[in-house]
């Protein structure tokens, strides 16, 4: 198969799992602020207990209940960032079908996820106990940036292990 139709069928693949992403984020966002809280209160606890036990900590369980509580927020946010660099991610992958320059396809990339954080925000404003909130938007494209700044340096790595690979086989 030939390079370019690899990169239409990458495209193809890339869209469908953008839209499917998008649903996925919907689907959390309908969740009630209780059923929200709950899913990350649950991740909390787990990680908590599981670096108590990576690191044998000895921390009593009250304890281990505050620290939870305490990063909840931080989880909270960070799953935000998470959904929206996968989601940048493979919209930056779906934009190579228009070849156009990295710089565009990273701008319009990062653009089409601000728009669907504002619209995931507007959703949560009907959703029972759930706000939209300017500051998530913030929070969702700094996670598309930032998810994108990765694939595009893990993508740049790997071409330059490419080459470098190919030129040390030419001098062989």
């Amino acid at each position: 198969m030939n390079k370019i139709r690899s990169a239409q069928i990458r495209s193809h693949v890339a869209g469908i799992l953008a839209v499917m992403w998008m649903a996925v984020i919907f689907t959390f966002s309908a969740q009630t602020r209780e059923e929200s809280s709950t899913v990350s209160e649950s991740f909390s606890d787990r990680l908590v207990n599981a670096t108590g036990l990576l690191f044998h900590l000895h921390i009593d369980e009250e304890r281990l209940r505050e620290i939870a509580n305490a990063m909840e927020h931080i989880v909270r946010k960070g799953a935000h960032m998470t959904e929206y660099a996968i989601l940048a991610a493979l919209l930056y992958v779906w934009l190579g079908r228009w070849r156009q320059q990295r710089v565009r396809r990273y701008g319009l990339a990062v653009m089409l996820a601000a728009v669907y954080a504002c619209s995931d925000e507007i959703h949560q404003l009907f959703v029972e106990g759930r706000a939209g909130m300017v500051s998530d938007v913030l929070i969702d494209s700094a996670g598309a940036v930032l998810g994108l700044g990765i694939l595009i340096l893990i993508q740049s790595l790997i071409g330059w292990l490419w080459e470098r690979k190919n030129r040390t086989h030419v001098h062989s």
